[in-house]
């Protein structure tokens, strides 16, 4: 088999479901951002500032892992900076390969400034529309879809679910949930879930990152969730063996067809895997889950889709074959409509990795 480089990786196309916005700011925008608010950064040059977000996030303390993202979100706080982080946002992936992605953020961190909700989402849309238009000038078109979160220790919720809805038809395809797991069960949300299912809308839980099998089975099993943000953990619900055992849970995942939304380097940050060769996605994928590969904080991981799959490359021998199959599962996991998923699949993933695969 022919070796594949990162280079080749980033020309192919690829979809993404878990990234967050605010974990993808360029550094050098960070300074300027913060020159013009008067934020005081650990650093004012932008390479350094790249390095100690990569430090901070791999240092083992939580404190120092959450510290990054309060210099992000600080400088998101007007409607133009918030137009150019997703502006950018839009041209960095389009620039990686990636066709189609779905960008998630949580509006209500972005209030500091008197900005409403509704103005937070669309300040938002605007620079993701504006960056695609620019990435589609630059031969690299990308569809984005933009997520709305509620914080899971806060009690918005319920509004952020509404906001999402109203905003449905001008580039919100989905909602989620984020933050702390443990303590604050996905249930706590019902009444947001049940809204938006009344609504026909789709929503994702982070679920299965740093909390286990009950947070996925209350995802799931309560509160209903079309895909689970990350769900690295239902391998706690596999005995080893030759054939592994599935769990009931495991089982019904992987019966449903239920997506998981999983990153790779952000999984070994957070301790939920020692390495992305101990990655459970090596696993997962052979008892073929509904398995999908994901950035999930570009600047804190250091990372990209490209440097995602080149990682799965190197740790699992993974072939064209392997890198489509993510991909495609990525694309009917998505959250648009499904004749737009057909399309991309059929007239942009497929023809371009039959090239390769032969």
């Amino acid at each position: 088999m022919v070796a594949i480089s990162y280079e080749d990786i980033v020309k192919v196309p690829k979809a993404l479901l878990h990234d967050h916005l605010d974990g993808g700011l360029r550094p050098a925008t960070i300074v300027e951002l913060a020159a013009e608010v008067g934020h005081e950064l650990p650093t004012a040059d932008p390479e350094a500032l790249g390095r100690w977000f990569a430090e901070a996030a791999n240092s083992g303390s939580l404190e120092r892992y959450l510290e990054t993202f309060a210099h992000t979100v600080a400088v998101m706080q007007t409607a133009s900076a918030l137009r150019r982080v997703a502006r950018e946002c839009a041209l960095d992936l389009a620039a990686d390969g990636v066709v189609y992605a779905e960008v998630r953020f949580a509006p209500e961190q972005h209030l500091e400034q008197n900005l409403t909700l509704d103005e937070v989402v669309e300040s938002v849309v605007t620079g993701f529309r504006e960056g695609s238009a620019l990435a589609a000038e630059a031969g690299h078109p990308i569809r984005i879809g933009t997520l709305l979160t509620a914080m899971r220790h806060a009690a918005r919720s319920q509004e952020i679910a509404e906001l999402a809805v109203r905003h449905r038809d001008t580039g919100v395809v989905g909602f989620d949930i984020a933050g702390a797991e443990a303590g604050f069960p996905p249930t706590r949300h019902l009444d947001a879930f049940e809204y938006l299912q009344r609504e026909n809308f789709h929503f994702t839980i982070h679920a299965g990152e740093a909390f286990g099998l009950p947070s996925i089975w209350q995802a799931i099993q309560w509160c209903g969730a079309d895909r689970l943000g990350h769900g690295v953990r239902i391998v706690d619900d596999i005995t080893p063996g030759n054939p592994p055992v599935l769990g009931r849970l495991a089982a019904y995942v992987r019966d449903k067809r239920i997506p998981l939304e999983l990153c790779p380097s952000s999984n070994v940050q957070t301790g939920a895997a020692a390495s992305i060769a101990d990655h459970p996605i090596g696993l997962l994928r052979d008892l073929r889950f509904r398995v999908t590969v994901n950035t999930d904080n570009r600047l804190m991981s250091g990372t990209s889709m490209s440097r995602e799959m080149a990682l799965l490359v190197d740790a699992f021998g993974y072939g064209w074959k392997e890198l489509q199959w993510f991909t495609i599962n990525a694309m009917k996991s998505a959250f648009i409509p499904f004749d737009e998923r057909l399309r991309i699949i059929d007239e942009v993933i497929k023809p371009a990795y039959a090239k390769l695969i032969g």
